[in-house]
């Protein structure tokens, strides 16, 4: 199995003072994809500057020629499935098939209550895996059919056109992140891939042991899922977004081999690392990080010439 290095881009820099360059860098040191967040705001950067995924991935489009470019992951917290599908159709198409969609339930935070009217309680776990369950299999149908309507409990289509649909075909591949059962099963029916970044709870009091067992956990409960409906989970790219476990990846290059080596016996084919921010939990030596995207894939992957 050969194993795929890809970067995440914060949108925080403005695009002419930096921004297009981080992109361009990206597809230079070879990574497989360039992803970015897709949220109005998001933590500690709330009050600095952040922009919108697809504008930014519209930009990168233009700005590159050769690698993937992604969000890491869409939520329906602040998205509709028609508008969203438009969206999509148009970067896939100015990127020339370029693009994957990185799509999860969402969570608390900015985007889950910014558009609340005044009073209004944000989605609870449940409401959101209610949401996604309907959101996902909406968009997949507004992305591979010519004409849809849709009349569900939370979103509605009439007619909606999406013509002339994706350069990529069927459609442009999903990354689903998912860890609890309903996500999985929706991994495992409309997924190309399946994201995770591990267990949250492991994160700050954890070890990497026990991080490695939920991961090998949560991948057995895909692989379940994908039974259920009589598929192959070995169809599954299976991407691991780092960051949020114990694990420390990018402290050297034999770290990050190591973390890297070990998760990739538990089927793991793309590894996705934070483009180093100073002064932010993502600070890193780029030195390292560079240093690893270059020479990395070559040593994981003996006798296929790296990504």
């Amino acid at each position: 199995m050969n194993l795929r290095l890809s970067t995440v881009i914060l949108p925080v820099r403005r695009w002419h003072e930096g921004g297009r360059e981080r992109w361009q860098r990206a597809e230079e040191l070879g990574f497989h994809t360039a992803y970015t967040y897709d949220h109005l705001s998001w933590r500690t950067f709330r009050d600095g500057p952040w922009f919108g995924a697809l504008p930014t991935l519209t930009a990168a489009a233009a700005a590159t020629g050769r690698i993937r470019l992604g969000t890491l992951v869409t939520s329906p917290n602040f998205r509709h499935p028609v508008t969203l599908a438009k969206e999509l159709i148009t970067l896939d198409d100015v990127s020339n098939g370029r693009v994957t969609l990185g799509i999860g339930a969402g969570g608390n935070g900015f985007d889950a209550t910014a558009l609340r009217a005044s009073g209004e309680e944000p989605w609870t776990p449940r409401e959101r895996a209610d949401h996604f369950g309907e959101f996902l299999p909406l968009l997949d149908r507004l992305l591979t059919e010519d004409v849809v309507s849709h009349d569900g409990t939370y979103y509605s289509a009439d007619e909606v056109r999406n013509i002339p649909g994706c350069v990529q075909r069927p459609r442009l591949p999903f990354a689903v992140a998912a860890t609890g059962p309903r996500g999985l099963r929706l991994a495992a029916r409309h997924g190309q891939a399946w994201v995770t970044t591990g267990d949250p709870k492991l994160f700050e009091n954890g070890t990497p042991e026990q991080s490695l067992r939920a991961i090998r956990g949560q991948a057995e409960k895909l692989a379940a899922a994908c039974d259920e409906i009589g598929r192959d989970a070995g169809e599954l790219d299976k991407i691991l977004l780092t960051g949020f476990t114990p694990d420390r990846p990018l402290d050297s290059f034999d770290a990050f081999v190591d973390f890297a080596g070990r998760h990739a016996e538990l089927g793991f084919n793309e590894i996705v690392l934070h483009w180093p921010l100073p002064d932010t939990g993502f600070a890193a030596d780029e030195k390292i990080f560079e240093r690893i995207a270059m020479e990395a894939p070559a040593q994981l992957n003996p006798g296929t010439g790296g990504a």
